[in-house]
């Protein structure tokens, strides 16, 4: 089959399906997001799924993974469990204010939407959208562009509900906040989610998202995250993927700062079939600082594609890219690191590193870093490696009396630890080196955090 036609199939697949379920999709009666919803699939139909040929998805065929078909569910299904065993944590002192989503909705534990003595608001996105409507929607879809990404606007227009963050201003919100994403389903399901983040000035906050897959069916996850990050605000976003080896994950994240802010986000891609991580920054105000780190491990057959556009809107900001990648067997990786500096972005300092080790002759890596520099009074660098374990670092440890397969660990661990040691709180941390480190010795398959029992 001709691959443009294909790829025109899977779009138009996509819009039947839109149009055979719209009385669901529409059913909330709440006009302003349906209007966003039209305008998602007109887009969609006009854009189209992204194929090889779009330099943006080059290395992940977004349009072969999608042309499977696939159950879409588009309201919460029941399913009977202990709500305590559904998540246990061997970590008492990551102390986190946990959040369930189920197939892509708000698992209901109480209130779906709570406010907090501090003014914190948190809980279901579709909740949000009817108690707090003003908020919500002075956010929603502001920065995901979805009219120019088909990808964004495949979720804009399916996406019903997932989870919802409001920091009023000056409020430093001390619990962290864990996202458990669950994917258990008896068949083949795509899932399509949303998070919507939004920090007034001065606010500060973490949130942890982890990602797992319960069930051996394949999964497609296509999800959004919005974030707002007003002035001098500080906000830590930390992404645990670890789904199986029949998943596809396709995130998209889309950060929007305003001045004197600074917003980090670590992607610890553990374990996964095909992933696809997007994310891309606004610095919309002088002095803003962000900080977008990434580390991935795959081996058998797996494949990790990091993209990361960093857009330099504004004067005095500072950005800082840092991805690593350890591939071993026929596994996969891609990464493209883009830095934008408009013109009125002088005095702007960016800076990107991707570094790869390959463990196999079969296993490889494609690296894309990328710098477009309209200002004249900037300090930009970026570079790219992809190699093997230093041999003379192997051969000082084995005349140390370490054998070869410690030697190889202890090399592996330190790359991976750059990524790491930079996780804000202190028992992640710990956590997810204990993780990388099972990981790296083949001992984890997936997330031993989640416990569930289902009938």
């Amino acid at each position: 089959m001709n691959i443009e036609y294909k790829l025109a199939d899977v779009t138009e697949s996509f819009v039947s399906l839109f149009e055979a379920n719209r009385n669901i999709l529409l059913a909330e009666n709440n006009e302003h997001l349906n209007s966003i919803r039209r305008e998602a699939v007109t887009s969609l139909a006009k854009l189209k799924i992204p194929g090889k040929k779009s330099e943006n998805y080059k290395y992940t065929a977004i349009g072969d993974l999608l042309f499977e078909e696939m159950n879409h569910v588009f309201s919460p299904k029941k399913i009977e469990f202990n709500i305590e065993d559904i998540f246990s944590c061997d970590i008492p002192e990551i102390d986190t204010q946990a959040i369930l989503v189920l197939n892509g909705f708000f698992l209901n534990q109480g209130e779906e939407i709570t406010k907090l003595e501090n003014g914190v608001i948190i809980g279901s996105l579709r909740a949000a959208m009817k108690s707090y409507p003003d908020l919500v929607y002075k956010h929603f879809a502001q920065y995901s562009d979805y009219k120019n990404d088909p990808i964004a606007a495949l979720n804009t227009a399916f996406a019903q509900d997932g989870v919802f963050l409001y920091v009023p201003k000056n409020v430093k919100h001390e619990k962290s906040i864990q996202i458990i994403h669950l994917l258990l389903s008896e068949e083949d399901q795509m899932v399509q989610h949303r998070n919507l983040f939004i920090l007034e000035e001065g606010a500060e906050a973490n949130v942890v998202i982890c990602d797992h897959s319960l069930s051996i069916q394949k999964f497609i996850t296509n999800s959004v995250t919005e974030v707002f990050a007003d002035k001098n605000s500080n906000f830590n976003i930390t992404r645990v993927q670890n789904e199986h080896d029949k998943s596809v994950q396709i995130t998209n994240s889309f950060i929007q700062q305003e001045q004197d802010s600074t917003v980090t986000s670590n992607t610890i891609s553990l374990h996964g079939g095909v992933i696809r991580n997007n994310i891309k920054v606004n610095l919309n105000g002088e002095n803003c600082e962000n900080n977008s780190l990434g580390l991935f491990l795959a081996d058998k057959e797996q494949h990790i594609d990091n993209s990361i556009y960093i857009n330099h809107l504004k004067p005095n900001c500072t950005s800082n890219q840092l991805y690593k990648g350890i591939l071993d067997e026929n596994a996969r990786g891609a990464f493209a690191g883009r830095i934008h500096v408009w013109p009125d972005a002088q005095k702007t300092m960016a800076y990107q590193k991707n570094n790869n080790i390959l463990l196999s002759d079969d296993a490889k890596m494609n690296s894309k870093p990328q710098l477009e520099i309209y200002a004249d009074d900037v300090k930009c660098s970026h570079g790219a490696t992809v190699g093997q374990l230093d041999e003379e670092a192997l051969f000082y440890m084995r005349s140390r009396g370490i054998n070869e397969r410690e030697s190889r660990l202890l090399l592996m661990y330190a790359f991976a630890h750059e990524v790491i040691s930079e996780i804000k709180l202190p028992a992640l941390r710990e956590r997810i080196d204990e993780l990388v480190e099972k990981r790296l010795r083949g001992e984890l398959s997936r997330c031993n955090n989640c416990k569930m029992n289902c009938r």
